[in-house]
């Protein structure tokens, strides 16, 4: 045997091998670390929310008045004034009063003898002092007068705390606009309650504008 022939049989044989390492894509890599997900960084350690604090103050529900809703007119029997109310809401007696209800919603209609108009001087002297020791959680406002379409009227804003609801018990502080209307020794009082914070500016408006003496 030749010596040069061993020599080219090794050359061959590691050429043929690196050709076959080659067309099989080489040694594959190590796997680095696995990349973290978005989802899994935010993920809570726990999973759960936090639970709620049984102390915590009662939030008032917002009460506003739905856009559409729809006002029909009002008279009580034997009465000389109309006032349009929100269809639906329901009716009940209290004492010489009528009320129209909706949750926490309410209108407050009544109508008592006065010898003389009212205004800003005897509302702050009478009306204020007699809401103070009858309502509940009262907590004075203003006392202004207003312009409606029938014409002037005393206004006395305050806050209250509502009446429990029947359901739940629980009460929220309401937001509380009582209009006085006098004519020829009748004054009618407008008492519109809702809870504090509500929206009902323009539903109130309606209500007080339409208050017409027959």
């Amino acid at each position: 045997m030749r010596p040069d022939r061993g020599v080219s049989g090794c050359v061959t044989g590691v050429a043929l091998l690196l050709a076959l390492v080659s067309a099989c894509g080489g040694p594959s890599a190590a796997p680095g670390p696995a990349a973290s997900t978005p989802a899994a960084a935010s993920a809570s350690p726990s999973g759960s929310s936090a639970a709620p604090n049984p102390n915590a103050p009662e939030i008032n529900s917002a009460g506003d008045i739905p856009d559409g809703q729809v006002f029909v007119p009002y008279t009580p029997a034997g009465a000389s004034f109309v006032v349009r109310v929100p269809q639906g809401w329901a009716q009940s007696a209290a004492g010489s009063a009528v009320v129209f209800t909706d949750k926490f919603n309410s209108v407050r209609i009544e109508s008592v003898p006065r010898s003389q108009a009212p205004d800003v001087a005897s509302a702050r002297a009478q009306e204020v002092p007699q809401l103070q020791s009858s309502v509940r959680g009262f907590q004075p406002g203003q006392v202004t007068m207003v312009q409606r379409s029938s014409g002037p009227a005393v206004l006395i804003t305050y806050q209250a705390t509502s009446a429990p609801d029947a359901v739940t018990g629980k009460s929220v502080t309401e937001a509380v606009e009582r209009y006085e209307f006098w004519l020829a020794g009748q004054e009618v009082v407008l008492t519109l309650s809702a809870p504090q914070g509500a929206d009902n500016v323009d539903p109130w408006r309606i209500v007080t504008d339409s208050f017409r003496w027959q």
